[in-house]
Formats: structure tokens, sequence, C-alpha cells
């Protein structure tokens, strides 16, 4: 009978080593995901951020281009308003 209690105590021995075994690969892998996850995450706010300020150029670029373009169509109107006021006024003159 006694070898039949070492025999259990020693099952029982193993299961629970390979229990503790089990734990501890667990907790590693699971630690390893989240750090994983971490730091992708940080990348990804890194890289959105850097974006974020590219954006921000090109919007305020594209906003002074506009601008200027415009800046261009008014004055390029109020040129040709004063040509066709001159050339009403010629006109008038040479058939008035």
């Amino acid at each position: 009978m006694s070898t039949k209690k070492i025999k259990t105590v020693q099952f029982t021995e193993k299961v629970n080593h390979v229990i503790e075994t089990a734990k501890t690969a667990v907790k590693k892998a699971n630690e390893f995901a989240l750090n994983s996850t971490e730091e992708v995450v940080t990348e990804t706010i890194t890289v959105a951020s850097e974006w974020q300020q590219v954006l921000d150029k090109a919007v305020k670029g594209g906003v002074k281009l506009l601008d200027n373009q415009q800046n261009l169509i008014f004055d390029s109107l109020e040129a040709y308003k004063n040509h066709f006021v001159n050339g009403k006024k010629r006109l008038g003159k040479i058939f008035a």
C-alpha cells in the first residue's frame, strides 16, 4: 500500500508541476501580447500624429493657395471691368 501512496504523491506532484509550468508559460505569453499591443498602439499614435502635422500643413497651404487664386480672379475681373468701361467711353465718343 505504501507504494500506491508514493505513486499517487508523485503523480500529484507531476500534475502540480505541469500546472505551474503552464501558468508560467501563459503569463509569459500574456505579457508578450500586452507588450506587443502596447508597442503597436504607441507606434500607431506616433505615426498618426506625424500625419496629422503633415495634413495640417497641407490644409494651411491649400487655404493660402485658394486665397491667392481668389485674389487673382478678382484682380482679373476688376481689370476686365475697367477695360470694358474705358471701351464704352471710347465707343461713346466715336459714335456720339
